[in-house]
């Protein structure tokens, strides 16, 4: 840890402030991460077609990112094991939700691509949402959220450059 000071003595006022800066840092994601685990929490009950989150999570991935993938561009992209992507990859691809093929620039490689039944299924998902999101509109109006959605989005592109 840090130093002892002498008894009596006082921390300089930027050692104080920097600590309290700290524990806001902290506090910051202590917060999201409990809206977090809530969030996931009440949005499993709501999918549909037999979805668990991480998979919702990918086809939600391939909407907003890219139509395709490797698994582990993937595995990075969610910091999971390969295994673990391999794994919901797998349950993807038996509902139909997923292609998986031998990737042609690489005989080791795979190219994961989203179907058309997995866009309808992110979007059934998304309907089946509608509820608990309207209820958590009329507590916390959109306008509210969009003045949020800035830092949030700065803090996730800082964390996912960092990450390396």
């Amino acid at each position: 840890m840090g130093r002892k000071r002498p008894s009596g003595t006082r921390a300089s006022p930027g050692k104080a402030q920097a600590g309290a800066d700290q524990a806001t840092a902290f506090e910051f994601f202590n917060e999201i991460g409990i809206i977090g685990q809530l969030g996931s929490n009440r949005m499993q009950r709501a999918l549909p077609h037999g979805l668990n989150q991480s998979q919702f999570s990918v086809l939600n991935w391939f909407v907003r990112v890219d139509d395709q993938a490797t698994p582990t561009r993937l595995a990075r992209a969610f910091q999971v094991t390969r295994g673990a992507m391999t794994n919901t990859l797998a349950k993807l691809s038996s509902k139909g939700f997923i292609e998986v093929a031998p990737d042609p620039e690489s005989g080791r490689s795979k190219i994961v691509t989203l179907t058309a039944e997995g866009r309808i299924a992110r979007e059934a998902a998304l309907a089946a949402l509608g509820g608990d999101l309207d209820e958590f509109l009329a507590a916390f109006p959109a306008g509210r959220l969009k003045k949020v959605l800035p830092l949030l989005r700065e803090a996730r592109a800082y964390l996912d450059a960092a990450r390396d």
